[in-house]
C-alpha cells in the first residue's frame, strides 16, 4: 500500500471518531431551565440564584422559563417531553413528589420520567401573617381560628404544595378550621399575602424573609425543627408548644429520564459547583436557605421516601384538587 492510500484511509478512519467526539460533548447547545412556578417564589429565586454559575462551569447560555400552573405539572410535562439529552433542566419542589398522587391523566409519570440530579437545598418554611395582622404569635392564629372555623383564610403556592401540606398539617395538630386560597405559585400567593387578602400562609424562607426583614410580613413561627439562620429571634411551631411540627420545604434538580449518564454528571458536577460559591452560600444564608448538593443517587432514595409520606398525608386529609 503506498503512503497515498494509507494517509487517505488513515483520515477515512478518524473522520468517524472525531464526529462520535463531537456527539458525545455535553454542553453542545444552549440549555434550559424549568421551575414550574411563576416569578417570586423560592423555587425561582433558587435558580437565578445558581444561574451564573452554571452557566461559568457549562460554557453555555442557560434560558430559565418559568412554567407555572397546575401545582408545578404544566412545567413537569414540559421537561418531560423534552429530547433526552441532558440539555433541558426542571428545578422543582415539593409539589413533584405530591402531583402523582393528586393528579390523574397526566401524560407522564412523575417517578419515571426524570433523572434526578440533585437536592439543591433545604427551603425552611415559617407561618406568616400581614405586618397589620392582630396576630402576635401562633397562639393567637389558633384562637382566632377556633373562635370562628373556616372565616380565617390560608394562601398556598397551590393544591398538594409544600405549603398547602404545611397548613394542613398545622390545622389537624390544633383542631382548626381555616379557608384554603390555592394560587397559581408562592409569587403570586405572597402578593396577596402581603395586600392583606388573605390571612395567613406557611412560605418559604427563600421568599418571606425580605418581606418579614422589610417590615411587610409578620413571621409567628419557623415550620422546621431548627431556626432560620436569617431570622433567629423566630422560635420553632414545636418551641412554642406545637411538638414535633416539622414542615420544611426543599428544591432538586432533574433532567429528563434517559439523558446520558455522562450528561447527568456534567449537570451535577455544576450544580454542586454554584452550590459551593461563597456569594451564593451567603445569600443563602441571608434568606435563611440550607445549601446541600446530595448525589444523585442519595436524591433519588429522597423523593421515594417524600413521595411516601406525602401520599399519606394527602390519603389522611382527604385532599383533592376539586
Amino acid at each position: 500500500m503506498n503512503i497515498h492510500r494509507r494517509i487517505v484511509l488513515g483520515a477515512v478512519a478518524v473522520l468517524p471518531m472525531a464526529s462520535h467526539a463531537r456527539a458525545q460533548a455535553f454542553p453542545n447547545q444552549p440549555l434550559r431551565l424549568i421551575p414550574p412556578y411563576p416569578p417570586g417564589g423560592g423555587t425561582d429565586t433558587v435558580a437565578r440564584l445558581l444561574l451564573p454559575h452554571m452557566m461559568a462551569q457549562l460554557g453555555q447560555n442557560i434560558v430559565v422559563e418559568n412554567r407555572g400552573g397546575a401545582g408545578g405539572a404544566i412545567g413537569a410535562a414540559e421537561v418531560a417531553r423534552a429530547p433526552k439529552d441532558g440539555h433541558t433542566m426542571l428545578l422543582d419542589s415539593m409539589g413533584h413528589v405530591v402531583n402523582a398522587t393528586l393528579m390523574t391523566g397526566l401524560t407522564f409519570d412523575y417517578a419515571t420520567a426524570f433523572a434526578p440530579i440533585t437536592q439543591l437545598t433545604w427551603q425552611p418554611q415559617m407561618l406568616v401573617v400581614p405586618a397589620n395582622a392582630p396576630y402576635r404569635s401562633a397562639a393567637d392564629l389558633v384562637t382566632a381560628a377556633k373562635a370562628r372555623p373556616g372565616a380565617i383564610s390560608y394562601a398556598s403556592s397551590g393544591n398538594g404544595t409544600g405549603a398547602h401540606l404545611a397548613m394542613v398539617e398545622f390545622t389537624r395538630m390544633t383542631g382548626v378550621e381555616m379557608t384554603h386560597i390555592p394560587y397559581r405559585g408562592g409569587g403570586p400567593a405572597m402578593t396577596d399575602l402581603i395586600a392583606g387578602n388573605v390571612s395567613c400562609a406557611f412560605a418559604s424562607a427563600a421568599a418571606a424573609t425580605a418581606h418579614v426583614q422589610g417590615g411587610r410580613l409578620r413571621a409567628l413561627g419557623a415550620a422546621g425543627l431548627r431556626r432560620i439562620s436569617a431570622l433567629p429571634d423566630v422560635a420553632t411551631l414545636d418551641e412554642q408548644g406545637y411538638r414535633g411540627f416539622d414542615f420544611d420545604e426543599w428544591n432538586g434538580l432533574w433532567t429528563v429520564a434517559g439523558s446520558p449518564p455522562a450528561a447527568v454528571a456534567r449537570l451535577h458536577a455544576a450544580a454542586a459547583f454554584a452550590l459551593a460559591q461563597p456569594d451564593v452560600r451567603q445569600r443563602m444564608d441571608q434568606i435563611g436557605i440550607v445549601p446541600l448538593g446530595s448525589s444523585s443517587e442519595d436524591f433519588a432514595a429522597f423523593v421515594v421516601a417524600q413521595r411516601d409520606r406525602t401520599a399519606r398525608l394527602i390519603r389522611l386529609a382527604n385532599i383533592t384538587l376539586g
